[in-house]
């Protein structure tokens, strides 16, 4: 494969165009500057990535069901360039469905996703949750992850946090401005999921710099479909005696809270830790 189909759009200073992938046809993307990693510059962030495989879910598979929980597990470096997604339906149902999807580069798998579509009913008369909500993002102060994470899906996003955020907890609202792929409308579920990895970077508990803690998963339950706009997260880091962490968080957005995220973490400490 010619060195330049492994590189981000963009990455040698020419123009970006403005969305996170471009589809060179059919079901193979590449990616663009904007979807860059915060660990390696020739990787992928897994937020982008994660919501462009949902989103080829539900435009190859348009259905009134709706998404109840999507896991991704991350199997390697989501590289940078060109990329093809699988999508199959595994166990069809009229009510019930899971469909899985993957990230393909070549031969190797970097990302693989099970979708879990559920048909939608009447339920609003017992809706109720036990979740806190979170101030309107107006009310938070407007900050930048690029002070501690580098890449340039974080430089793309705009950002608010709670004035009492703490490493290990932090209240947060962001939004991307760009779609996910050039000239397609965002489908609604995935550009929600599209945000959600970045839960990771928001509340950390040791500095990126001398503590590697990547997730090497993302579990995402729903209670709804979401609403467009402004994504908000409640989120609680911790790190166990073994190298071991998570990151959970309490999803929002402008309507309140709409469900659940998890990320099983991989915790090393000292030089060489991204190694």
């Amino acid at each position: 494969m010619p060195a330049a189909l492994n590189q981000h759009l963009g990455h040698d200073g020419s123009d970006c165009p403005d969305s996170y992938y471009v589809r060179t046809g059919g079901d193979r993307l590449h990616s663009t500057l904007h979807s860059q990693g915060a660990w390696q510059p020739g990787e992928q962030h897994m937020a982008p990535a994660s919501g462009l495989v949902l989103a080829e879910v539900e435009r190859r598979l348009p259905t009134d069901k709706v998404v109840s929980r999507v896991a991704f597990d991350i199997l390697g470096v989501i590289h940078s360039g060109e990329f093809t997604v699988d999508v199959e339906v595994t166990r069809p149902g009229r009510t019930i469905e899971l469909v899985e999807a993957r990230m393909r580069h070549g031969d190797r798998t970097s990302v693989h996703a099970r979708v879990w579509r559920l048909q939608s009913g009447a339920t609003g008369p017992i809706e109720g949750h036990e979740w806190a909500g979170l101030p309107a993002p107006e009310d938070m102060r407007e900050v930048s992850f690029q002070e501690r994470w580098g890449g340039g899906f974080i430089a793309s996003l705009e950002a608010r946090q709670d004035e009492h955020s703490r490493p290990g907890h932090a209240r947060s609202w962001i939004r991307a401005p760009f779609p996910l792929v050039a000239g397609e409308p965002d489908p609604p579920t995935a550009e929600f999921v599209k945000h959600v990895d970045v839960a990771n970077g928001m509340a950390v508990r040791e500095d990126p710099r001398t503590t590697f803690f990547p997730n090497i998963d993302l579990t995402i339950h729903l209670t709804r479909q979401p609403r467009p706009g402004w994504v908000g997260f409640e989120t609680r880091v911790a790190f166990g005696p073994t190298g071991l962490g998570e990151t959970a968080s309490v999803l929002s957005d402008e309507a309140g809270p709409i469900g659940t995220a998890a990320q099983s973490l991989t915790v090393r400490t000292g030089e060489g830790t991204k190694q």
